[in-house]
């Protein structure tokens, strides 16, 4: 008897809460303020401000552009803290100017060969083609010669001007000095 009592209080309690649950709804949320006058002015300033602020970037990358082209940042990856000594350094200087000369020559070449190409019959387009694909070939093999001689330079040169602090030091302490003294 108790046990059926028990049970229809809960039956009758969730009788009384089915309605809340199915008419449950999100809170709403708060209203937003209105910003349009504040919108107006912010755009005004922003175009007032705006062309200025233009100005003066362009001005900036100007100054930085110039001053890039006096420091020589055409050269980046070559040796980076040994730009300068790579720059005047007259073997590297030798072996770029004879690379364009390659270049312009392997250049003039391959619009030679498009030219006759626009031209050729089907039968001699196949043999152009060939030429084409050996120019490339070859083109590709001079680039990494030079490649590799420009890199021995560069690691002649680094050798050359090697910090030899910790050789100095090594020395200094075998004649009995030591360091800091």
């Amino acid at each position: 008897m108790k046990l059926k009592s028990l049970l229809i209080a809960g039956a009758v309690a969730a009788a009384f809460m089915a309605p809340e649950y199915a008419t449950a709804r999100p809170k709403p949320h708060k209203p937003k303020p209105d910003l349009t006058d504040k919108k107006d002015d912010a755009k005004d300033d922003a175009k007032e401000g705006g062309k200025e602020r233009l100005k003066a970037a362009f001005e900036k990358r100007k100054k930085h552009h110039k001053d890039a082209k006096r420091k020589g940042d055409k050269i980046k990856h070559q040796g980076r803290a040994f730009g300068k000594l790579v720059r005047d350094d007259d073997k590297i200087k030798e072996l770029r100017e004879a690379f364009e000369a390659a270049a312009k020559e392997h250049h003039e070449k391959v619009k030679g060969l498009h030219k006759q190409l626009k031209d050729a019959s089907d039968e001699d387009k196949e043999g152009l083609r060939e030429q084409l694909k050996n120019l490339r070939k070859d083109w590709f093999e001079g680039m990494k010669g030079n490649r590799e001689e420009v890199r021995e330079r560069i690691k002649e040169i680094r050798e050359e001007f090697k910090n030899k602090r910790d050789e100095v030091i090594d020395a200094n302490e075998e004649d009995g000095d030591k360091p800091g003294e």
